[in-house]
C-alpha cells in the first residue's frame, strides 16, 4: 500500500481522475450517450461529470473486446499471468488513493476502504497463480482410441458490480474471465464511477488493447451489455430484482449467468456460546461500518432467552463504537447511505418496523452533527421485539437496520432462520460441537460462519442459495464457470 499519504494530507480532490469518458480498445472514447455527474454522498458535492454509455457506446466496446479476444486467447497462460501480476501491483502501489476516491464517491469510511484495493490485489494474484491448472482430462477409451476435454473461453464477457466496493469488484472480478483467455467488460457502479476512471489510468498500456474494458453507466448500459449477441457470458453484483431483470433477458440467448445477490442472514447465539466473543461479533456482523450496505450483513439477529438481556446489554455498549462521520477522514467509524434514493428506502423501512411493533431502541433517525448536514447518514439502527413475520424480518434493508429476534425452541429457531426467499450467509454462535455441526447443515445458507463473521477468504468459494444468487466466486468454482467444456475423440 502507498503509504507516502494520509487521508489528512491528501485530499480526494487531488487525485480526481482526469479521464471521465468510456475506455475500451486501449483508448478513451467520448460517450455518444453523454455524461452524468457523480457526488459525494457524505456532503452533496457535485464531483463532475462522467460517461454515460448507450447502446451504441456497448456495441463499440464489445466489438473492440471480440477483437482482442482472439489474440489475448492465443497467448501463453504465464504470459496472461504475468501480464494479471503487473495489474495487482499496480493496485497495491495505488491502494490509498483509490480507497480515497470510493470513501468520496460511495461514502464508505477510509479507514476500512483503503483495504479494498489490496483485497483486490490479493484476489488477482490468486487467480494468476491458477493459470496453468485450468485442465481438462483424459478418459480412457482403450488402443487406438484417444479422448480427452479442453476447457476454452467463451470469448467476451460482461460484469456488472456493486457501489458497497467499487474498487474491490471492479478490479478483482476482471481476472477470472481474463485468466482463462476471455475479455473482459466491466461496468461499475454508476453511483461510484471515479476510481475505475483512476484505475484504467494507472493500467494503461499494461495490458493488449480491448483486453480490459470499462464502461460506465445506469440502466440502458446495463441492459445494453446483457442483450447484446456477442456476449455469451454475463455476471452480476447487485440486487435480487435486477438478478431476476438479468436472468429473464439473457434467457432470450441462453446466456451464461452468475449472480450474486443480496441476502437477509442470520446470527444465532446459542446459550453456551463465548459471549465475549458472540458480543462485538453480533454488531461487527451487521457492517455498521459500511452502514449495513453489504449483502452479507447479519441484520438478523436471533439470541436464546437465558442469555438475551447479557447480549442485548452487550450489544447497547458495542454499537456506541459505530458514529456517522465524513467518509474521507481516518477516524470515522461509520460512513454515509450511498444516495438520496437508497437513504430514502431505509428510512421508510424503519418507520414501518415501528408501525408494525417492533421496538426501536438504538438509532432510527441522521444524526444531529452539523457537519453532516448535506450527506445522507443514518445512525445505527437497533430493532427489539421483532417478530420473524414483519417486514424488516423478511426483506433486505441493505442499511444500517439491526432486527433482533428471541429464540429458545430449536425447531422454530431453524424454521424463522429459513423462511426468508434468502440465503447467503449465517453465523452461528456456540462452543457445543453437535449445534455448531447440525445447524451448520440445517441453515439454508451458501456461507457459513461458526464463531466468526464477515469474513472472506480468498479460494473459498462464495454464493448463496434461493434467491440470493446463481453460481459462486472467489474460489476455484469461479474460474472453472469463465471456461467452456470442449470433449474430444479421436480414433488414431
Amino acid at each position: 500500500m502507498n503509504t507516502a499519504h494520509t487521508a489528512n494530507d491528501l485530499h480526494f480532490s487531488k487525485i480526481l481522475p482526469k479521464q471521465r469518458d468510456l475506455y475500451y480498445g486501449g483508448a478513451w472514447h467520448k460517450p455518444l450517450g453523454g455524461y452524468i455527474d457523480t457526488f459525494n454522498p457524505a456532503s452533496g458535492e457535485n464531483l463532475g461529470p462522467c460517461a454515460e454509455a448507450n447502446e451504441q457506446d456497448i456495441n463499440l466496446a464489445v466489438q473492440a473486446a471480440k477483437k482482442a479476444q482472439i489474440g489475448w486467447a492465443k497467448l501463453k497462460p504465464l504470459e496472461r499471468a504475468g501480464m494479471l501480476k503487473k495489474v495487482a501491483q499496480i493496485l497495491r502501489d495505488n491502494a490509498f488513493e483509490l480507497a480515497l476516491l470510493d470513501a468520496a464517491n460511495c461514502g464508505n469510511p477510509i479507514s476500512e476502504m483503503q483495504r479494498d484495493a489490496l483485497i483486490a490485489a490479493a484476489q488477482i494474484d490468486y487467480y494468476a497463480g491458477l493459470a496453468t491448472e485450468i485442465k481438462g482430462e483424459t478418459i480412457p477409451m482403450g488402443d487406438g482410441i484417444l479422448n480427452y476435454s479442453v476447457r476454452e473461453p467463451y470469448g467476451v464477457c460482461a460484469r456488472i458490480v456493486a457501489y458497497n466496493h467499487p474498487i474491490m469488484f471492479t478490479a478483482s472480478k476482471m481476472a477470472p474471465p481474463l485468466i482463462t483467455g476471455n475479455t473482459v467488460i466491466m461496468k461499475p457502479p454508476y453511483q461510484a464511477p471515479l476510481s475505475s476512471y483512476r484505475m484504467m489510468e494507472l493500467l494503461e498500456g499494461v495490458l493488449p488493447p480491448g483486453v480490459l474494458n470499462i464502461v460506465t453507466g445506469n440502466l440502458v448500459a446495463g441492459q445494453s451489455l446483457v442483450k447484446h449477441p456477442d456476449i455469451p457470458r454475463i455476471a452480476l453484483i447487485g440486487s435480487v430484482p435486477t438478478g431476476r431483470a438479468i436472468a429473464k433477458a439473457g434467457a432470450d440467448q441462453l446466456k451464461h449467468i452468475t449472480l450474486e445477490l443480496g441476502g437477509k442472514n442470520a446470527c444465532i447465539i446459542y446459550p453456551d456460546a463465548d459471549l465475549k466473543k458472540a458480543i462485538p461479533a453480533a454488531v461487527n456482523g451487521m457492517n455498521f461500518t459500511w452502514c449495513g450496505q453489504s449483502c452479507g450483513s447479519t441484520s438478523r439477529l436471533f439470541i436464546h432467552t437465558s442469555v438475551y438481556d447479557e447480549v442485548m446489554a452487550g450489544v447497547m455498549e458495542q454499537v456506541k463504537n459505530y458514529v456517522p462521520g465524513i467518509p474521507t477522514d481516518l477516524k470515522t467509524t461509520m460512513g454515509s447511505i450511498v444516495s438520496k434514493a437508497q437513504w430514502e428506502k431505509i428510512m421508510n423501512y424503519i418507520e414501518v418496523a415501528k408501525g408494525e411493533g417492533a421496538t426501536l431502541v438504538h438509532g432510527g433517525k441522521a444524526p444531529k452533527d452539523p457537519l453532516l448536514a448535506n450527506g445522507w447518514f443514518v445512525e445505527p439502527t437497533i430493532f427489539t421485539n421483532v417478530t420473524q413475520k414483519m417486514r424488516i424480518a423478511n426483506e433486505e434493508v441493505f442499511g444500517p437496520v439491526l432486527s433482533v429476534i428471541r429464540w429458545d425452541n430449536e425447531e422454530d429457531l431453524i424454521d424463522q432462520v429459513n423462511s426468508v426467499e434468502y440465503g447467503l450467509t449465517a453465523s452461528i454462535w456456540t462452543q457445543n460441537l453437535k449445534n455448531a455441526h447440525t445447524t451448520a447443515s440445517r441453515v439454508q445458507s451458501g456461507f457459513v460462519w461458526v464463531n466468526h463473521v464477515s469474513s472472506h477468504f480468498i479460494g473459498a468459494s462464495f454464493g448463496g442459495y434461493k434467491q440470493s444468487g446463481i453460481g459462486r466466486e472467489e474460489g476455484f468454482d469461479e474460474i472453472y464457470s469463465y471456461t467452456q467444456h470442449k470433449n474430444i475423440h479421436m480414433v488414431l
